[in-house]
């Protein structure tokens, strides 16, 4: 029997190193067990249906896949690969690529990524996010960027096109923000967090052109951030009750209950909002890229290559392999047709015929535009979640009232930056 340090040492298995290009070829055959740590989604489970195909693939090889929270598995996938590393394959995300990636404790994915699985098809928006430092880390499993949805009822009896610029955004919100009627022009994250209320105020201040850092010098005590921070906190004059202290589930669910006329959220919400199921709104819901200067949000989880449970050449491939099929065309062709709607992101599958049957004609193309805006708006550092959660505090205060002085809670974030970049040397 073969445990996950020993996966596949394979007894028929060869690789064929190319002399131009830094990638292996499966020639062979694996087997063995391929051990994975992840979080639970629905996809995977759709996937454990499928071990026969991959057995079939492989030459021989299975997997086995165990499930955490989102929080219980980053810590275990943090602990296990900087130890004993008794997976194979990790489940990774924007928030910690970085880490994982810079402490070796991942594979560049395309040094073992079969080329006939064809990456390039992958949303652009997903392949930036899961690039570090020039290199690919992981293979999606789901993602996104940002889009602007919006009720089409309420713009059309308002007179309003929708807006594709954020100074018409904001006049519509203001415009359409009509509290006696239960409507509110919009939903934002007020709860602290760098995933929370960071997450949707980098938008404004990548697209107002702020950087984090000049070299190792933190710089977002700039007029960008200034303006970004003032932006954010009128847009929340509109925002709908219980969003301020609220994040994703409370906006996203404001939007689906009808409350909210228009929203830029994370590309999910769409699935949610045009679903009969999860939403009172479905059949009035319009989507479009965010206006212009606004950046989408990129984020993406998907399957990483350990490095210590795969100690040799032929394990890094076959754990490569696995991951090309968990997340190839054909295995992404049956999370669309289970409706998996946030598990989806190949290009060709969401323009193709059948994405357009279940989601309507417009849905592929307004991905496809969002994909090409969608930015890394984050600090890729090992030292992100550490300053994306302080400032979350600071924001929270200013969205709350209990601090008003917006340059000075930038100074003060410029501070705790400084004293991070230091602690790090």
């Amino acid at each position: 029997m073969t445990n996950g340090k020993t996966l596949i040492s394979s007894i028929a298995f060869a690789c064929l190193l190319a002399s131009s290009v830094s990638s292996i070829a499966i020639a062979a055959e694996c087997s063995g067990t391929i051990k994975v740590l992840a979080q639970p989604r629905d996809g995977l489970t759709l996937l454990e249906e499928q071990k026969s195909e991959f057995e079939k693939l492989s030459g021989g090889a299975s997997f086995e896949i165990d499930y955490l929270n989102e929080n219980d598995r980053r810590a275990k996938s943090k602990a296990d690969a900087s130890t004993i590393g008794k997976y194979n394959v990790y489940y990774i995300d924007e928030a910690n690529v970085a880490l994982f990636a810079s402490s070796g404790w991942v594979a560049p994915l395309m040094d073992y990524y079969p080329a006939e699985y064809d990456y390039a098809d992958f949303d652009p928006g997903r392949q930036k996010v899961a690039t570090y430092d020039g290199k690919v880390w992981f293979a999606p499993l789901t993602g996104g960027g940002d889009l602007m949805v919006y009720r089409k009822d309420l713009l059309e009896a308002a007179g309003i096109t929708p807006p594709k610029t954020l100074d018409a955004y904001i006049a519509a919100v203001k415009t359409l923000n009509q509290p006696d009627k239960g409507i509110y022009g919009t939903a934002l994250r007020g709860q602290r967090g760098s995933g929370a209320n960071v997450w949707r105020w980098m938008p404004f201040f990548k697209g107002f052109g702020g950087n984090w850092f000049d070299g190792k010098t933190p710089v977002f005590d700039s007029e960008a951030a200034i303006k970004a921070t003032e932006t954010y906190l009128e847009l929340f004059k509109y925002s709908a009750p219980g969003s301020q202290t609220g994040g994703w589930d409370e906006v996203v669910g404001a939007f689906t209950s009808g409350q909210v006329a228009m929203i830029i959220e994370s590309t999910p919400l769409v699935g949610m909002a045009i679903d009969p199921k999860s939403s009172q709104v479905a059949g009035k819901v319009g989507y479009m890229p965010p206006p212009t200067p606004l950046t989408g949000g990129g984020y993406g989880h998907g399957l990483a290559i350990g490095i210590k449970a795969n100690a040799d050449e032929a394990s890094k491939a076959c754990a490569g392999l696995f991951i090309a099929w968990a997340t190839s065309k054909e295995n992404e062709n049956r999370r669309l047709e289970a409706n998996q709607f946030s598990e989806l992101n190949r290009t060709s599958v969401m323009t193709s015929p059948k994405f357009a049957e279940f989601y309507g004609p417009d849905l592929g193309e307004a991905l496809a535009e969002t994909g090409k805006v969608t930015a890394v708006n984050f600090w890729q550092s090992p030292q992100w979640p550490d300053l994306g959660d302080r400032w979350g505090i600071i924001l929270e205060e200013l969205i709350a009232g209990t601090r008003t002085d917006i340059k000075d809670g930038l100074d003060e974030l410029n501070g705790f930056a400084k004293d991070l970049v230091a602690r790090s040397q």
